[in-house]
């Protein structure tokens, strides 16, 4: 293993990364860079090069804090500092591992020692580590939620907070922070995304000369780290250099008011949330001043920062693809580039519809519609394309087949099913009940079913499993005073024992496996229904979005059931495939239950502490075959036995309603719902329900605001 990093300007291409990363280390200000990108693309090899073109610092002697002798912070844990000796260190560069627990990031307090010893000892964490240096989080969707929180708080306040057992500390900790994530895993929650100042978006090249000097460059280093390096440290020396004229010359930079009108028109002609992006691109478009050797910011160094600050911020919901309207920024930076230019008429939506925001005519649903189904990859390149693409696939479509029996030439019997098999739309998404699995479990922290976490409220005490995680003090106070006699204390200190330390134990609430199995069938086939179906799925997939959930979606249709989507962490992909997803042919509910049932099976081996929450999506029919009806009702017992739990999105409609979808319901040992019930508006009538003693799955109204 070689100390030696591959050099900075060594790496081929990738010119947003590279100057994302250089602005931040120009000006820490700007709030770090979130870096999304397919896996293989050297997005760590990068970050991980930066840290070696930052100026040394020079701090404390003997300061676990890293204090600037110049400037030490008087909170500091280990002052205060008065003519202290300080000497110079390299940056740090912190890397943060996706299992990390809190107190490792904050630090933790040694309570075994402060109740055995009467003396207060903190042990610094990683945020104490990266002051005043690089803090990297690969993999940063992939982290806790809480623990993102903690963070992103630290790297906006620039200062970190210990709160234990009656004892505070804080102390500094200002740095570059930088998290790489691959979208393909799950999203971060758009609250957090608005809390990285710039987003990167990469992806591998495809040109074959470019691909090929990376690999030789690669191997280059591998063979010889020491000489590969040298051949670039002419180039690096002079890159620290720039970056050390950039931060000196910051001050001194001059935002005029043209560019400050331009910056935050921008940010209104997008329509991004709150006035952190205003000041982000402020701070960005600054700092491109610096970097390249000026004192004033002209327009071009306000598009650089729209491009870099804006595109994660201006999403409207889960499923939109981060992006930026090009003609949309050029219209706008024209509009406002002159100081005594009158404000153009119509500042909001013009009067051919195209509002902030709304992107030129493209035929598409309003807003970003068009883009929301094309990282699926596996289906027509629009999911709402022409009638009739998906012709000839299933024939007559059962049940709905039967309206028009008197047309039996097949030109005229055409049209019927390429209407029915065609993806329809989904209806406009809202919020929905919650269900949560009974009991409680021990899975990964998230928002749905109750669950032992590390975060929550403590419920009691334990003694403890493993290390001591965190101590219940009154239990352990409790469990050692009847034995202080016996062990002869006589100072101020208890006299404790190995046995004598409780651990808290927490609830609170887990993430869970939310399987769809959705009937695609002739019988679902019907346009206004299969609209309504999709927006309610599509709803539930927000849901479990803002839950941190993985989800995994099941189609049967036809002659048998298809795994549309293999359990995942990336919500996107799932609202992609049902979006496309088509219509047509019996009901083969018996072959989905089996699926499903196998699915969950396997994912039991790979995550045993996940629980799962199954959802049928059907109106309960079930063809092919006499005795499709029955095997159907077996496969449920199946799921009954296991006490999965099960929900089932009644969607029969019509006047008269056979009930086939709750007995269905009943037979899982689960709850029924309409798509009407399906609103939180409706709480009442299933609280009503779920009094009458179902099992499985409980729901309660969802009061959390759609993202």
């Amino acid at each position: 293993m070689t100390d030696v990093r591959y050099p900075f300007t060594a790496i081929v291409g990738m010119a947003d990364l590279r100057l994302g990363l250089l602005l931040n280390a120009v000006s820490p200000a700007v709030g770090g860079v979130l870096v999304r990108g397919e896996k293989g693309t050297a997005k760590s090899t990068m970050v991980r090069a930066l840290a070696g073109l930052l100026p040394s610092i020079a701090t404390v002697d003997g300061c676990r804090f890293a204090c600037d002798p110049g400037a030490p912070d008087p909170q500091c844990p280990d002052g205060p500092h008065v003519s202290p000796s300080a000497s110079e260190r390299p940056s740090q560069l912190v890397e943060l591992p996706v299992g990390v627990a809190e107190d490792r990031i904050v630090g933790s307090l040694d309570l075994e020692r402060a109740l055995a010893e009467g003396v207060k000892a903190y042990e610094p964490g990683l945020l104490a580590r990266a002051h005043r240096g690089v803090l990297y989080i690969d993999e940063v969707n992939l982290l806790q939620d809480h623990v993102v929180d903690l963070l992103l708080d630290a790297a906006a306040m620039g200062r970190s907070y210990v709160e234990r057992e009656g004892v505070s500390v804080r102390h500094a900790a200002r740095f570059l922070l930088v998290g790489t994530m691959n979208p393909e895993e799950g999203e971060l929650r758009p609250q957090l995304l608005d809390r990285f100042g710039l987003t990167v978006e990469i992806a591998a090249t495809r040109d074959p000369a470019e691909r090929a000097e990376v690999v030789r460059r690669r191997l280059a280093y591998d063979t010889d780290p020491a000489g590969f390096a040298a051949r670039f440290a002419e180039e690096e020396r002079a890159l620290a250099e720039r970056i050390t004229a950039a931060r000196e010359l910051l001050p001194q930079v001059e935002l005029t008011d043209v560019a400050l009108r331009q910056i935050t028109a921008v940010c209104a002609a997008f329509e991004v949330d709150g006035l952190r992006a205003d000041i982000v691109m402020a701070r960005t478009a600054v700092a491109l001043a610096a970097w390249d050797g000026r004192t004033e910011v002209l327009e071009e160094d306000v598009r650089k920062a729209a491009r870099l600050a804006l595109p994660h911020r201006r999403r409207r919901n889960p499923f939109d693809a981060p992006g930026l309207d090009e003609e949309q920024l050029d219209r706008t930076l024209e509009e406002h580039a002159q100081q005594d230019e009158p404000e153009p008429d119509g500042d909001g939506p013009g009067p051919d519809g195209d509002g902030p925001g709304g992107g030129p005519e493209d035929g598409g649903p309003d807003g970003d519609g068009p883009d929301g189904g094309g990282p699926d990859g596996g289906g027509a390149p629009e999911p709402s394309g022409p009638e009739g693409g998906l012709d000839g696939r299933e024939g007559p479509d059962g049940p709905e087949a039967a309206e028009e029996p008197a047309q039996p030439p097949v030109p005229a019997q055409q049209p019927s099913p390429a209407r029915e098999s065609a993806p329809v739309a989904a209806g406009d998404p809202y919020r929905t009940q919650l269900f949560t699995v009974k009991g409680t479990g021990h899975g990964a922290q998230g928002r749905r079913s109750p669950a032992e976490t590390t975060g929550g409220h403590t419920i009691r005490a334990r003694r403890p499993q493993g290390a001591l995680g965190r101590l219940h003090l009154t239990a352990t106070l409790q469990a050692a005073a009847p034995h202080q006699a016996a062990r002869g204390r006589t100072g101020r200190a208890l006299v404790l024992k190995k046995d004598d330390f409780r651990e808290q134990v927490r609830q609170g609430r887990e993430s869970n496996l939310v399987l769809f199995v959705v009937d695609a069938s002739g019988s679902m086939a019907a346009r206004q229904r299969m609209t309504a179906v999709k927006g309610a799925v599509l709803s539930l997939l927000m849901d479990a979005y803002q839950r941190r959930d993985k989800i995994g979606m099941i189609t049967f249709r036809g002659a048998g059931a298809e795994l549309a989507l293999p359990p995942t962490s990336s919500v996107e992909v799932g609202a992609a495939r049902l979006e496309s997803l088509p219509t047509g042919g019996r009901t083969p509910l018996a072959a989905g239950l089996l699926r499903a049932h196998e699915v969950l099976r396997v994912e039991r081996l790979r995550d045993p502490s996940r629980r799962p929450l199954l959802v049928v999506v059907t109106d309960g029919r079930a063809t092919g075959g006499q005795d499709a009806l029955a095997r159907s009702r077996r496969a449920a017992a199946l799921f009954a036995a296991q006490g999965t739990a099960s929900v089932v999105l009644d969607c029969e409609s019509g006047p008269v309603r056979l009930g086939l979808a709750r007995t269905l319901a009943g037979l899982l040992g689960g709850t029924a719902v309409s798509l009407d019930e399906l609103r939180a508006e409706g709480v009442a009538s299933l609280v009503r329900e779920n009094r009458t003693g179902n099992r499985g799955a409980t729901s309660t109204a969802s009061m959390r605001k759609a993202a």
